[in-house]
């Protein structure tokens, strides 16, 4: 039997959700209460099933319900090019985007000096050994356009030297944009106009 209290810790929980304040928050839950068996039940069924079986890929980094995501499963992709993206937000981003029919690779974050983050916390060395091992001939680095960001470009850039051609999405993306928060057409231009880094 629930209390009030444990309502209250679920408004507190939901609330600390993207997009959720307290009030909005508020609004969720008394709207999953109030309908418990079409709603809180299914969702919470479901997010145990979720919290007890989802995998990060061990390929990509990408979430999944096996170990291996449906997209690094896919034979009907592209296996030339490599898209480099900061979280797996940004790789959903792209996917619904749909302008890239390649492979994918998660950084997990970006280079930052002020949060002592350099490339051994991110799985750059994963990406490094990724283009040595398989035949890529084309990385294109979709990190959003902030000053980390674009440090990251630039150092995975230079780690790829000579092993393939290194790309950048275009400046479509404007500056301090991130992936997740820009429309289709915004990212889709940004790929296709993208550039080789020298």
């Amino acid at each position: 039997m629930s209390s009030p209290s444990d309502i209250d810790a679920l408004i507190d929980l939901m609330s600390k959700l993207p997009g959720l304040g307290p009030r909005s928050a508020r609004r969720a839950v008394l709207h999953m209460v109030v309908r418990r068996d079409r709603i809180l039940q299914p969702l919470a069924d479901l997010m145990h099933r979720v919290s007890v079986g989802s995998y990060k890929c061990s390929i990509c980094g990408n979430i999944s319900m096996s170990p291996i995501c449906k997209i690094c499963q896919d034979e009907e992709r592209t296996t030339g090019s490599l898209c480099v993206v900061e979280n797996i937000s940004d790789l959903w981003a792209m996917e619904r985007a749909g302008v890239f029919d390649g492979h994918y690779h998660v950084l997990g974050g970006v280079l930052s000096a002020l949060d002592s983050v350099g490339p051994d916390q991110l799985r750059v060395p994963q990406l490094v050994e990724r283009v040595e091992s398989q035949d890529f001939e084309e990385v294109i680095l979709a990190l959003n356009a902030t000053v980390d960001g674009q440090t990251t470009a630039h150092y995975i850039a230079d780690q790829l030297m000579g092993k393939c051609r290194v790309s950048l999405l275009a400046h479509g993306v404007p500056i301090g944009g991130e992936l997740d928060y820009l429309d289709d057409g915004t990212i889709s231009a940004a790929m296709y106009a993208r550039k080789t880094l020298e």
